[in-house]
């Protein structure tokens, strides 16, 4: 049966992101870590989507010349009606790091040089797309991207523009040009912008701009534009045409797992929000261990990473949850140095909180997990040995963080839920949510 949709997400919490949403509308989905096995890929024979978790929202332009190409292929090799690339639904990224310009410009030299629609609006999540500017909420406001507390300020790739067209010139010399919303419901007007265009950002206020955008992405897709770019409103404003076109979807049901006695979470977050559910997670009994990032790339200080470990498994021993954090908020971010230090040390945090978490799931048993970091949870679950995740429950409270199964070849690792949260994403409640199995 051929895939509706096959995707790459820039980042793995943002690929968990549109497996959710794809499996909310009954598509059956799964997300591979790496390109898969034959054996591997047999194993999920009857989905519906395929997506390929990444890791270029924290890498150069240069990383992605030669990463993206290969992945790009392979996911050409699929056939899907459609292919994503999945970004974050703030957009943010610079000429440096994560550029999402040269996804672009790799994208249509692969899937063909018609024009690159771009969805980023997500009412789902909160964000918003006007005139071609990007909004985002926080807490009880929404922001204008470029005034949002947290990616106004990002320790990376800060957003100093919300026009998104501005913002996404500067990564590529492609021809962008805006669908604004009262465009979007004309198709004469469509492909009038279209014929001169390489790539189309389209807004999304609401539902109704969002199903009329929809609707335009699989009328695109006849007409040849295959690769779109954006965060998972591309699923949600796919699925509004795909009900129309009566694509035979019953809904998936996902039954709550219940609570288990004890979970382990690693951070790599510097987000304040991150920084609230943990101190409200404490509040709820479980252990915090502050961890420096610095002793991933100083093996001189490795004893402080072994006692770290020890006390962990020691309170998992006693039946307490444990929280191993490297920031807590971004006045403690120490990324900075770490990257000025090394030329992938930033990324060693991930690494590093990716061998920590799986010695404590084999050591203690674990059968749930967290991993707190939307690049952290890319570099960490490379390093855990699992091949590929599902959906085992989705979380319409906080939706872009589920908890997934892990399959894997060790059995240690095979079957474990394993929720990843970006920095951003859930309310102060999570982590015991997560601890509970509560939708």
């Amino acid at each position: 049966m051929k895939l509706m949709i096959a995707y790459y997400g820039d980042d793995l919490t943002g690929s968990t992101d549109v497996m959710e949403a794809l499996s909310l509308v009954g598509v059956p989905t799964v997300l591979f870590i790496e390109p898969p096995t034959e054996k591997q890929r047999a194993v999920f024979a009857d989905v519906r989507a395929i997506g390929l978790a990444g890791t270029s929202r924290s890498e150069t332009p240069e990383w992605m010349r030669v990463h993206l190409q290969a992945a790009f292929h392979w996911l050409h090799s699929l056939d899907a009606e459609i292919t994503h690339y999945k970004v974050c639904s703030t957009f943010d990224s610079s000429p440096e790091v994560g550029n999402i310009g040269t996804a672009l410009d790799i994208g249509r030299e692969i899937f063909g040089h018609t024009p690159v629609p771009i969805v980023v609006g997500a009412p789902q999540l909160r964000r918003y797309t006007a005139f071609g500017h990007l909004f985002a909420a926080f807490q009880d406001r929404t922001y204008r991207i470029d005034r949002h507390p947290v990616m106004a300020r990002h320790p990376v790739t800060p957003m100093a523009d919300s026009d998104l067209i501005a913002h996404l010139s500067k990564q590529t010399a492609a021809r962008i040009v805006l669908v604004d919303f009262p465009t979007s419901r004309s198709d004469a007007a469509v492909d009038r912008i279209a014929a001169d265009a390489e790539a189309l950002l389209f807004d999304v206020l609401d539902t109704a701009s969002q199903t009329a955008v929809g609707r335009q992405l699989v009328r695109l897709q006849h007409n040849g534009s295959r690769f779109v770019i954006g965060s998972s409103g591309v699923e949600y404003a796919l699925a509004h045409a795909w009900n129309v076109h009566n694509f035979d979807l019953p809904p998936l049901s996902f039954e709550a797992p219940g609570a288990v006695e004890k979970i382990a979470v690693v951070s790599g977050s510097v987000s304040p929000t991150t920084a609230r559910q943990i101190e409200h997670a404490v509040s709820q009994g479980f252990v915090r261990l502050s961890l420096d990032p610095r002793v991933f790339l100083d093996h001189g200080a490795r004893d402080a990473l072994i006692d770290v470990t020890q006390a962990a498994l020691d309170a998992l021993d006693k039946g307490q949850s444990v929280i191993v954090h490297t920031a807590l908020g971004p006045d403690t971010d120490l990324g900075a140095e770490l990257a000025a230090s090394a030329m992938d040390g930033r990324h060693a945090i991930g690494r590093g909180l990716g061998q920590l978490l799986a010695q404590l799931v084999r050591q203690a048993g674990l059968r749930r997990a967290i991993i707190a970091g939307g690049d952290t949870s890319s570099h960490a679950l490379k390093e855990m040995g699992i091949y590929a995740l599902t959906l085992c429950l989705p979380l319409p409270q906080t939706p872009g963080s589920p908890l997934c199964t892990a399959h894997s070849d060790d059995p240690d690792l095979d079957g474990l839920q394993i929720a990843l949260k970006g920095g951003q994403v859930g309310n102060d409640v999570y982590f015991s949510n997560i601890l509970q199995g509560l939708a």
